[in-house]
């Protein structure tokens, strides 16, 4: 009888799996499969690696065009950035705040500190005040004096939030940071999962304003290095954050502790391509998957180069609409109409403006819905120190994100001059300096279609059913955004816990280590 470590061995280099899918979740994958010895075929449609983690050349300038930093919790980006040697490069953002732009007569102001989703645990605070008036103020307070949900909980946040604290809150506070986290209406999202305890902490504290200060100070509290962070969006002196700026907004979105890297976030995926090149992953660009056939002995994959790919697994990691496409043959549960998408589309710019030095108004301004044509703003200058010192004295790099969901981007039929001379004109209402044409530099412009937000009601289910499905079939998987939740801190983790549960099925095939 052979030595069952070798024999695994032996089998781990005859088993042969394909990521469908190079983006951020098909390279951890794929990672977690070679680095056990499987063979490992990446296919990836588009001619460059890293999905969502772009970057580009503007204005003499290596930018982030896509998703610009991390949130922190749980730790699991971080742990991968360092085992890619990329940990030293690691780098906090500026904690200045974000601001609220589209407040009546056109003002502006910064976005209130201290709050869940952009729910005040003071009302009477005074830069809650400057946001919603006196009257918006005292319709609040009536808050504190309603009977909590005692039976049940409502699951709409928009409705919790206008019938606790009324509309000035609803519109000028959460509306703005649900369209910059979820690119959502503050109706779709379920309060669960986008604040989970908020319902909880109302009963117990009898009032909306209560259960924010309870959990506001539960995530404030010290904890132990290995406890995990909690998961709800908390306002803090951190300011601003845009993990992933195609699912949220490409602008400030407040959040729990974010992280970027120096030089760009893309350097992430880079990296990721430089450890499969090591582990000798086949690794091709411009080759579509177009179909997926299950054999007796395992599956075939059709591509898009007349191309015939066998394989002992596959791992769908592509965009929703897409992988549904894909893997219906196999997986009928998921055919039909996918639910709508957001479109989104961030603009960089590059000017040379004066006025922006002082960072006039904090890392990046959020918008009040209908005010603008622009939803979200990043001052990526006075976020990101790297980015300063890249860029020479007086010239600032400006993100403008256009488009929500149901709504397309007011750039969506404009070319991409007049796209830029749109981004700049609202950048000059949001930031509220002159930025007149003559200080535009250079201009970029990248659309995104986004996974469905993963807080709105109902998509929880939807996700389970459909993950349950790909799971029913031997060999298949499936990951990325749609099905992990948005955001590098879900979709890290679930790659590659979907990674592993494939190549243990493959590599032990119900038969124990030792037979």
């Amino acid at each position: 009888m052979s030595d069952p470590l070798e024999r695994l061995a032996r089998q781990a280099h005859e088993t042969h799996v394909v990521v469908v899918g190079g983006g951020i979740a098909g390279l951890v994958a794929a990672l977690e499969c070679a680095k056990v010895g499987l063979r490992v075929t990446v296919l990836e449609a588009s001619p460059v690696f890293g999905g969502v983690l772009r970057s580009a050349e503007v204005g003499g300038m290596t930018l982030d065009v896509g998703a610009e930093s991390f949130a922190t919790r749980g730790g699991v980006v971080r742990k991968l950035l360092a085992e890619l040697g990329l940990d030293d490069d690691i780098v906090a953002p500026n904690p200045a705040g974000a601001w609220v732009a589209g407040l009546p007569g056109g003002a502006a102001a910064p976005l209130p500190k201290g709050g869940v989703l952009g729910i005040p645990a003071n009302p009477f605070a005074p830069d809650v005040r400057r946001v919603i008036g006196w009257a918006g103020v005292w319709r609040a307070y009536v808050d504190r004096v309603r009977p909590p949900l005692t039976i049940g909980h409502e699951h709409s946040l928009g409705r919790l939030v206008r019938s606790r604290m009324g509309a000035r809150v609803l519109d000028r506070l959460v509306a703005p940071v649900t369209s910059g986290v979820y690119s959502a209406r503050p109706d779709d999202i379920d309060v669960d999962l986008a604040a989970p305890g908020l319902n909880a902490a109302l009963t117990r504290t009898g009032s909306l304003q209560g259960a924010v200060a309870e959990l506001h100070a539960r995530r404030s509290a010290p904890r132990a290095a290995d406890a995990p962070a909690s998961d709800v969006p908390v306002s803090r002196s951190g300011g601003p954050a845009s993990d992933v700026p195609v699912s949220r907004s490409g602008g400030p979105a407040p959040g729990g502790a974010v992280e970027g890297l120096a030089g760009g976030m893309s350097r992430l995926s880079d990296g990721l391509v430089a450890r499969l090149t090591e582990l000798g992953v086949d690794l091709r660009t411009d080759v579509r998957a177009d179909r997926l056939d299950r054999l007796e002995d395992g599956w075939r994959v059709a591509t898009s180069e007349g191309e015939d790919v066998h394989a002992d697994a596959v791992v769908v990691a592509l965009p929703e609409g897409p992988a549904r496409a894909l893997l219906a043959p196999v997986v009928p549960a998921l055919s039909g109409d996918e639910p709508v998408a957001p479109v989104v589309e961030v603009v960089t710019l590059v000017v040379k403006s004066r006025d922006l030095d002082a960072a006039p108004r904090g890392t990046g301004v959020l918008t009040v819905p209908g005010s603008h044509a622009a939803k979200a703003l990043t001052h990526s200058t006075a976020k990101w120190d790297w980015v300063r010192d890249a860029a020479a004295p007086g010239i600032h790099v400006v993100r403008v994100s256009f488009g929500a969901q149901g709504e397309e981007p007011a750039t969506a039929a404009l070319d991409d001059d007049a796209a830029a001379r749109l981004a700049l004109s609202e950048a000059e209402r949001m930031l509220g300096v002159p930025l007149p044409p003559t200080v535009l530099s250079a201009s970029h412009r990248v659309r995104y279609v986004q996974s469905q937000p993963a807080a709105t009601i109902g998509r929880a289910g939807e996700v389970a059913a459909a993950r349950g499905a790909v799971r029913a079939v031997p060999g298949l998987g499936a990951t990325g955004a749609w099905i992990a939740g948005t955001g590098l801190a879900q979709v890290v983790p679930d790659a590659r816990a979907e990674a592993d549960r494939i190549r243990s099925a493959v590599l032990w095939r119900g038969r124990p280590l030792a037979e």
